[in-house]
């Protein structure tokens, strides 16, 4: 069986643990979560970053931030996972839902301008499958219409964006506000597990006291103030610190991870390319102002009914290949609430694309026998 996904441990993972657990401080933030933070601080130019215990709570934390309110509108892509919205509508917001590309499922930042209205808070962005959207034209909107922009980066750690400046940008650090996700099924991992990153001054330290509960806990263990209290709103977004330990492990075999990921990702490429044009297969597209972080290995078929073969017969060789996620603006639960604009692109992916097998221990072996599947049928 070649499953879908399969959960990488890199042998650190439970010696960090048991040291979190000896050192009697596990509730977290400790030594391992500011380790993480630090490190990301450094290594990506985040101007701070939080640990959370989901990329749904970092998201949450955003709009909080964000001040979102009733009535207040946030444009999101209708392809996306359910959290992307969901954090906003918690808030009262009208979501806004906008169409992909049609050679890639991002956002189409072309078609963004015509959404904004005068009831735009934010622009949320999707890095799908780690591939960066076209933050230069997103930015400019942002600042053009006075927005904020935040990233839903759930897919992009360790991915980045040549802007038209010439500089390189880790994604996350672009927006005023990010989030990530640690979930089992992305690169680096704890189980389940998020980051918020702040990349805006005036969020910081109200950013801090929402992670806290509300709390200005923080600033009285650094001795800022007297006593700390409730003085804001807040939940307890903060994971602990065994999850932290956890991923730790993983951090510290970020350019391991990354390079494996790289060569079986550009080696699916290379044997899905001898077949796309016969089969009438898309390929992934990276477009020149993004890298590719290797999260993810998708195709894209003419219909429906041509993906559900290939699904089919994949399962019956014991590969498990899935579909990803349904148009929201689709959703029971949001349809009536959408404007009725048809969102082409973005129903195209649901009904067509499929993600293919892809995990540190993959090996090429079992990539040349998907590559097979798909010349029998």
């Amino acid at each position: 069986m070649i499953p879908f996904n399969k959960p990488f441990l890199i042998g650190s993972e439970i010696q960090y643990i048991e040291d979190a657990v000896r050192s009697g401080k596990i509730s977290g933030n400790g030594k391992y979560t500011k380790m993480c933070q630090q490190f990301f601080e450094q290594e990506y130019g985040f101007k701070k970053a939080l640990l959370t215990s989901s990329c749904t709570d970092a998201l949450e934390m955003a709009a909080i931030l964000a001040n979102i309110n009733e009535g207040d509108e946030v444009i999101i892509p209708s392809y996306t996972f359910v959290s992307t919205a969901l954090a906003f509508v918690r808030q009262g917001a009208k979501i806004v839902f906008a169409d992909s590309y049609s050679d890639n499922p991002n956002i189409d930042a072309t078609k963004i301008e015509r959404l904004i209205t005068p009831k735009t808070k934010a622009i949320v962005p999707v890095h799908y499958a780690g591939i960066a959207c076209d933050m230069d034209l997103i930015m400019d909107l942002a600042d053009k219409y006075n927005l904020l922009v935040i990233e839903d980066a759930a897919q992009a750690i360790d991915s980045f964006y040549m802007g038209k400046d010439g500089k390189k940008r880790a994604l996350g650090a672009i927006g005023h506000l990010a989030a990530f996700s640690f979930h089992e099924t992305k690169n680096i991992i704890s189980g389940e597990g998020g980051m918020l990153t702040i990349n805006d001054d005036r969020f910081i330290e109200r950013a801090e006291i929402i992670w806290e509960k509300g709390t200005n806990r923080s600033q009285f263990f650094r001795g800022e103030v007297d006593k700390y209290g409730w003085v804001d709103t807040g939940s307890s977004f903060l994971p602990s610190e065994v999850t932290a330990a956890f991923l730790w492990a993983q951090v510290e075999n970020i350019p391991n991870i990354q390079n494996k990921r790289k060569q079986l990702w550009e080696y699916y490429y290379k044997k899905m390319s001898a077949v796309a044009t016969d089969l009438n297969i898309q390929l992934p597209f990276v477009p020149e102002y993004a890298t590719n972080n290797a999260h993810m290995f998708f195709i894209s078929f003419k219909n429906i009914e041509q993906r559900s073969q290939y699904i089919q017969k994949l399962k019956e060789n014991d590969i498990l290949a899935v579909f990803h996620y349904i148009s929201l603006h689709t959703s029971p639960y949001y349809h009536e609430k959408h404007d009725g604009r048809v969102l082409e692109n973005s129903d195209k992916f649901t009904d067509t694309l499929l993600r293919l097998p892809m995990y540190y221990e993959l090996s090429y072996n079992q990539i040349d026998t998907i590559v097979d599947c798909f010349l029998k049928l």
